[in-house]
């Protein structure tokens, strides 16, 4: 998916960050940021505009307050004009530096938001870069249910009806904790990383045939839920069949592909008298080992093959001739 689809107004960004806006009467509710990386507009206050991305945020440190010190007022006015013609989203100054009449008066003809952090510019920019990450992230909305067990992120997906919810609830009732029900927003906010949220209008809430909405911070406690998830592992709950071929070792991994990430997947048959919360639970903490390095399909493997290659040994050691 596109970035450019999604933005961020400047006006979420001051608040989130905490900014100090210097030109209030310049409306930031219509400016959008589309862009997750910044500028520090070095090469651009030396008047080399060459390939400048005019979209992102610009940021003045102290290295660029410094530069711009050194320069007569008239040269600096002139940059700062230059700067502003190319109707930058906006201007933020780090560790409270001080801001220029001249500055303030070229933003405002511009229309251009000057702001002010008292944080470090590394810092801030660090900042800035993770927020704007998780904001302009790709992202999809997937029919299923996200569950922390054991701090592994497990989405249970299946069919309408076969039992994702009832599922979920008693891993809360086992306490986990819940992150969404029916319907998963999921954000890729790196290229190996999945995060999971609830929409707001379902937030806590699970649906159960034949009792309806339960709001599960109410009944459970603030400690059974959470906002968000990342995204570990993947249980596909299924219709029994003999017809069908479930894995019984685990040797080889399955996986599904969620916005180009592929998370490990696991298709759960369900049949009578099977605890799918016990399922899931040892699913997680499975996948969890073998992250760690422990693979008790390959350690079941090698058993088998040492065993057998002992057995052969024997048997040619006690041949005769």
């Amino acid at each position: 998916m596109d970035e450019g689809l999604y933005s961020v107004p400047l006006s979420e960004l001051i608040e989130k960050m905490d900014l100090e806006n210097l030109t209030p009467e310049i409306s930031t509710e219509n400016i959008l940021i589309k862009d997750i990386n910044v500028n520090r507009p070095a090469l651009q206050l030396s008047g080399f505009f060459d390939y400048f991305d005019s979209e992102r945020i610009q940021i003045i440190g102290n290295v660029e307050n410094a530069y711009m010190e050194k320069m007569t007022q008239e040269q600096a006015e002139a940059v700062i004009n230059r700067l502003m013609d190319y109707r930058i989203p906006c201007l933020i100054f780090a560790r409270e530096l001080e801001v220029k009449d001249y500055v303030i008066e070229s933003a405002r003809r511009a229309g251009v938001p000057i702001l002010r952090t008292e944080k470090a510019t590394s810092a801030f920019i660090s900042d800035v870069i993770r927020y704007m990450r998780h904001q302009l992230a790709p992202r999809i909305s997937l029919h299923g249910v996200l569950v922390d067990v054991y701090g592994e992120g497990v989405l249970i997906m299946g069919e309408s009806g076969i039992g994702k919810s009832e599922t979920a609830l008693e891993l809360i009732k086992r306490g986990h904790r819940l992150v969404s029900d029916d319907v998963v927003e999921i954000k890729k906010i790196s290229e190996d990383t999945l995060i999971g949220t609830a929409p707001l209008i379902t937030k806590h809430l699970i649906e159960l045939r034949g009792i309806g909405i339960v709001d599960v911070r109410s009944l459970y406690g603030f400690a059974s839920v959470r906002n968000e998830a990342n995204i570990d592992l993947v249980i596909k709950l299924m219709e029994w069949s003999k017809d069908l071929d479930f894995d019984r070792l685990g040797l080889e991994e399955q996986h599904t592909e969620i916005l180009g990430v592929n998370i490990v997947s696991h298709n759960i048959p369900i049949r009578p008298g099977r605890n799918l919360a016990l399922i899931c639970e040892a699913a997680a903490v499975n996948n969890r080992q073998k992250k760690m390095g422990y693979n008790a399909a390959k350690e079941l493997y090698n058993r088998v093959t040492n065993n057998m290659m002992k057995n052969r040994e024997g048997y040619d050691g006690g041949s005769t001739t």
